[in-house]
């Protein structure tokens, strides 16, 4: 009897490029622990061994990755001011990781490419606005703490876009006797401002933001003057 199946589709060649973008889909999926050799060399349908003639290990995956999610984050440009093009760049980094919210963790892993070219391009930004190289560090990591502290804390609060907003709201309101009691200043906080219609935590980043942009434009002008 003649066979009825057709022929198989065409398997896309396995590349570390390939490997790497494969590995980010899963840990999207499942979070950085759910990711191993043999998990990803299943989704890539080859043997768990044959990926090493691609890549060196885990971390040279780890270290694709992250180059992979710093890729999508915007460039700075000299053509832009460079407060604008600095918060352009912090809102999409802040976007990156919460896409991404597993590389908040091993985003200072051995850095490729990418990683290095957006650093350059931070640099130049800054040092073609007239910042001295040593205001230009300090800026540089201000901003980066900022927006990372902000990704990883947003990325573990209850109350993020990801997370049923009625259900952390009962559970507010469930403890809000208690809080009333042992917690006034939480309370008051829950009641008058987070539990209020229209409430974000991620609306605090713009805020905070400000502030750091306006410091060092202070420090800039300071130096400048």
């Amino acid at each position: 009897m003649a066979s009825t199946r057709g022929p198989k589709a065409p398997r896309d060649p396995v590349s570390r490029d390939r490997a790497v973008r494969v590995a980010v889909d899963l840990a999207d999926a499942g979070g950085l622990e759910s990711l191993s050799m043999r998990r990803l060399a299943q989704a890539l349908g080859v043997e768990a061994m044959s990926l090493y003639y691609h890549v060196k290990n885990k971390d040279d995956i780890i270290d694709g990755m992250v180059d992979l999610v710093f890729d999508e984050i915007a460039l700075p440009s000299t053509d832009t001011p460079w407060r604008t093009a600095l918060e352009d760049r912090a809102h999409s980094a802040r976007a990156a990781w919460a896409r991404h919210p597993w590389a908040i963790s091993v985003m200072r892993s051995t850095p490729g490419a990418a990683t290095l070219g957006h650093l350059d391009a931070v640099i130049a930004c800054l040092r073609g606005a007239g910042f001295s190289m040593t205001l230009t560090a300090h800026a540089m990591s201000l901003l980066d703490s900022y927006v990372d502290g902000f990704a990883l804390q947003e990325a573990s609060l209850p109350l993020s876009e990801a997370v049923d907003v009625n259900t952390a709201t009962e559970d507010i309101l469930a403890q809000q006797h208690m809080m009333s009691g042992a917690f006034p200043h939480l309370a008051e906080m829950a009641q008058t401002h987070i539990l209020q219609p229209g409430y974000a935590y991620g609306d605090e980043f713009a805020f905070g933001l400000g502030l750091i942009l306006d410091g060092i434009e202070a420090a800039h002008r300071a130096a400048s003057g």
